[in-house]
């Protein structure tokens, strides 16, 4: 009985030491879901789950502009919080279709009010994907109304080559171009142009 029990602990030991010179099965794979989460490529950059709105947008200078805009606006905060908050962020090319020096109007001090209405009509209260979308969309004969958080309304359709096209109280259209880039606090779809709200003069 004795021997058999040295044997076991010779046995278990061994295993002990093995164990601890031996490297994890995936080690970094593990890492990275544990403290990144899920990582998507937008743009060239490597967005992550684990980050915020604001975290993932400052990675890449396709959204600079943007950037500086929410910073004017005061609205870095909002799109930090906890939220949960879907944001159609436009890219700097989608701010360029804007007319001539109407972005630089919208950055002086004097129009943080007006700023702050715009790029809070990029934004909706809630998680949405997609397929949540689309679901809202089909089960609405083709059209999807959404209420902003600055009051205001866009409205959702499907194009011909199955994009879904947002509609600003204007009439003017935005393609959703990329779509379902999760945040910590929300999710991020991009859009390619800017959905301008039709009861403030910018």
């Amino acid at each position: 009985m004795k021997k058999w029990l040295i044997i076991l602990l010779i046995t278990v030991s061994g295993q002990s030491l093995f164990a601890q010179n031996a490297p994890a099965a995936r080690p970094v794979i593990d890492s990275v879901k544990a403290k990144w989460g899920k990582v998507k490529n937008v743009n060239g950059t490597a967005m992550v789950s684990s980050n915020n709105i604001i975290e993932n947008i400052g990675l890449s200078n396709e959204y600079s502009v943007l950037v500086t805009a929410i910073e004017d606006a005061g609205l870095t905060e909002t799109f930090k919080s906890k939220g949960p908050i879907t944001f159609f962020a436009p890219t700097n090319q989608a701010f360029e279709k804007l007319p001539a020096g109407e972005l630089d109007t919208l950055l002086k001090p004097s129009h943080k009010l007006d700023l702050n209405y715009l790029i809070t009509s990029h934004a909706i209260v809630g998680r949405l994907t997609v397929k949540d979308i689309q679901r809202k969309i089909n089960s609405n004969k083709g059209e999807a109304t959404f209420r902003t958080i600055a009051g205001t309304t866009l409205t959702a359709k499907i194009d011909a080559n199955r994009n879904i096209v947002l509609i600003d109280d204007n009439g003017g259209q935005s393609i959703i171009s990329k779509f379902d880039i999760q945040q910590s606090n929300g999710m991020l779809h991009i859009v390619n142009a800017v959905l301008v709200p039709k009861t403030k003069n910018i």
